[in-house]
């Protein structure tokens, strides 16, 4: 229940603070007198799109923030399940909107985002405005209708999982069905590309081992001549290298006795011999291992044209990637022998999965079913003392391809006369009958949503006298069953049956427009039916008419 509510620096409201109770509140005020921006700041509260246009002129900031008593409509679990603190007698919803455009939303102080304000909004205020009579045009609102008295949140929540499912089956089944068809075309050129990479030989580092050998054998000679030269400065049987060292370590070896020093030099010297004697071995195989092959050579250099022509022709720089396209082919043609398994299985998956969601879809149906009975009985019944005594209301319930809420649609159809064929509503009503078509549906569903408030915007268009005095009825009925009802009304029929009366005013100052709302006293309310009753000029007549009308509905 809206407790209280707070405005400041809001389009042609410098600061409003007010407090709102419980029951069935109404708000008076001439046309143009501030109404709807007070609605308009409620509606930034509930998620709406923001304007820095609103904010008041030469101000900064405009701050709306409403206090909500939720103790008695179980919204806990909400804010456990997005980590707000609850404070159940005193739940606070704030929105700033600053003159740069930046806009920003808190609940119980947490910042939140836009659209999680915009869900719990809708869980705290129904508005209905004179633009939501559109709604009787829309079959999804009608069904919605079925589907609150229905109650039947975990048989739809449970078909909208199969339907999803159901979708998603399908979904994959086209997608294969797509590729298949794509690669059915390119059959053929897949096969050749195929059999130009596998006969390739592909070994991933091959191309780099034949690189290097390919450099080896045109540079044979060299590397030839090169180890000859060392073998013979190492090996050499007069000169070479591992002679004289070998006659350096006999020199050493003649003076260890007598020179102690010596035999440590020796030692390391008889390292360096016995190294070098291995790396001399090494370098006489070198000379005898290296040869140069033509024809091997020629070998090489084609395996590596016919890798850099394929590198080339699809596009990469390597023999891997090459070995990756020719993989992904490998794979797509193994789809397309496969395809006619793959494809059959798909089916049967998407054949299952709409069995199941046609299964839950005639679950919906039938709770849909036993509902539209009591929506005829409560409609008719409740729109019949509303001056409509020959309604004939009906809900028509057909069926419709799969969706998202089901396989049924649902339409209401009104006659308003014994003589006249039911029609849809909206194309037959007129506009009064309209407005209580639309409040006998609200009283029918509030009983059945937990919703702490509703906001009635000139719901009463196009009624008058008694039959206005019967909606008020209603309304007051729905304030008094756990809700908090506020009707924003010119009849003063429906202005007499609040518990509490508000009014809104706009004045001339010298700073400019100013709208501003207060609760009306007793004797104010008199003075305020009056002139609703007789208009601008208020005469003793008209004040005795608004206490009469009010006393009447006291005693009642």
């Amino acid at each position: 229940m809206l407790k209280h509510l707070y405005i400041k620096n809001f389009t042609l409201i410098d600061q409003l603070d007010i407090a709102f109770h419980s029951g069935f509140s109404v708000i008076t005020g001439e046309t143009g007198a501030g109404k709807s921006i007070i609605l308009g700041a409620i509606g930034l509260l509930l998620g709406n799109r923001a304007d820095s246009r609103q904010i008041k002129q030469g101000e900064k900031k405009c701050t709306i923030e409403a206090h909500f008593d939720l103790s008695n409509y179980g919204f806990e679990p909400f804010f456990e399940e997005h980590d707000i603190d609850f404070e159940p007698d005193d739940t606070i919803v704030r929105r700033e909107l600053t003159a740069t455009g930046k806009s920003r939303a808190f609940i119980n102080d947490t910042p939140v985002s836009l659209q999680m304000m915009r869900a719990l909004g809708e869980q705290l205020i129904d508005i209905h405005s004179q633009h939501q009579n559109l709604l009787l045009q829309k079959d999804d609102f009608q069904l919605n209708v079925v589907d609150i008295i229905a109650q039947n949140n975990k048989e739809l929540t449970a078909y909208r999982s199969a339907y999803q499912d159901y979708k998603e089956a399908e979904r994959r089944l086209s997608e294969v069905k797509e590729q298949i068809s794509k690669a059915q075309e390119n059959e053929e050129f897949m096969r050749f590309q195929f059999s130009e990479l596998d006969s390739a030989g592909l070994i991933e580092g091959r191309q780099e081992e034949l690189e290097q050998e390919s450099e080896t054998l045109s540079h044979a000679e060299d590397i030839k001549t090169a180890f000859y030269e060392a073998d013979n400065l190492l090996n050499d049987d007069d000169n070479g290298v591992i002679r004289k060292l070998g006659q350096s370590l006999d020199s050493l070896g003649n003076i260890e006795k007598v020179y102690p020093k010596a035999q440590e030099l020796a030692q390391r010297l008889s390292s360096v011999h016995i190294e070098l004697k291995d790396i001399a071995g090494e370098v006489g195989s070198e000379v005898e291992n290296i040869d140069f092959d033509p024809s091997r050579l020629d070998n090489i250099n084609q395996q590596l044209d016919l890798l850099n022509a394929l590198e080339q022709k699809f596009h990469v720089s390597t023999e891997k990637e090459l070995i990756d396209i020719r993989d992904n082919i490998a794979e797509q043609l193994k789809n397309i022998d496969n395809s006619d398994e793959e494809l059959e299985l798909l089916e049967q998956e998407v054949k299952t999965k709409l069995a199941a969601c046609e299964k839950q879809a005639e679950k919906l149906t039938g709770l849909r079913r036993k509902a539209i009975k009591t929506v005829e009985e409560q409609m008719s019944s409740r729109l019949i003392p509303l001056g409509i005594p020959n309604v004939r209301f009906k809900v028509e319930l057909s069926p419709k391809p799969l969706s998202l809420d089901g396989a049924d649609k649902v339409q209401f159809l009104f006659s308003a006369n014994t003589s006249t064929a039911m029609e849809p509503v909206a194309q037959v009503a007129s506009g009064g009958e309209i407005a209580r078509v639309m409040l006998s549906l609200k009283a029918m569903v509030s009983g059945a949503v937990k919703l702490p408030t509703i906001i009635f915007d000139e719901i009463d268009t196009g009624v008058s006298g008694k039959i206005a005095q019967k909606m008020a009825l209603i309304m007051q009925e729905m304030g008094n069953n756990n809700r908090q009802v506020i009707s924003i009304t010119h009849l003063p029929q429906i202005a007499a049956l609040g518990s509490s009366h508000y009014k809104v005013e706009k004045e001339e100052t010298v700073e400019g427009t100013r709208s501003h709302m207060c609760e009306l006293n007793k004797e104010q309310r008199v003075s305020e039916i009056a002139q609703m009753l007789s208009g601008a000029d208020v005469s003793d007549a008209a004040l005795q008419n608004a206490r009469e009308l009010l006393d009447l509905i006291k005693k009642k």
